[in-house]
């Protein structure tokens, strides 16, 4: 990160404190959402929240960056984070995902506040959240391939012992 800075256990930013160093789950003064970061899709999603992110109030970063990904409880599942889109608010709990990091953002992108509200009719979260999904799983169909990264890498199933 440009600007960095170590104050204490907490890693400083120019754009507020995004980490924490120590054991405490996360410490940090903006929600930070994670995306997958080979993702056309994804990348022209995160540009289009950056810029209606008039308060500043989120830090977008690659969830590919495993080594950046803030510390949580329970901790973060670096697969999990490139199936959808995830959102660890600046509380750090609880992590929100998919259609529910949507939900979470829309209250914080003044655009958006004239929708939040109708985000929690019936109906909608059940909707949204399949609707989020087939957009997720397809993703890469929905916007040309960059650099070769065209496919969500296979997930691998470990065998219960």
């Amino acid at each position: 990160m440009m600007g960095c800075g170590e104050l204490g256990d907490i890693m400083m930013s120019d754009e507020g404190i995004v980490s924490s160093t120590s054991s405490n789950p996360v410490a940090q003064v903006k929600a930070i959402v994670l995306y997958d970061g080979q993702c056309g899709f994804c990348q022209r999603s995160v540009a289009i929240l950056k810029k209606l992110d008039w308060l500043k109030k989120m830090h977008y970063q690659d969830a590919r960056q495993i080594e950046l990904l803030p510390k949580t409880d329970p901790p973060l599942d670096p697969v999990r984070l490139l199936d959808e889109m995830h959102l660890v608010p600046p509380s750090g709990h609880p992590v929100y995902h998919g259609f529910g990091a949507f939900r979470w953002m829309a209250w914080r992108l003044p655009l958006c506040w004239p929708l939040a509200p109708f985000l929690y009719l019936p109906g909608v979260p059940w909707l949204g959240n399949k609707v989020y999904l087939w957009v997720a799983r397809h993703r890469y169909q929905l916007v040309p391939c960059k650099d070769g990264a065209c496919e969500i890498p296979p997930r691998v199933v470990q065998p219960k012992p």
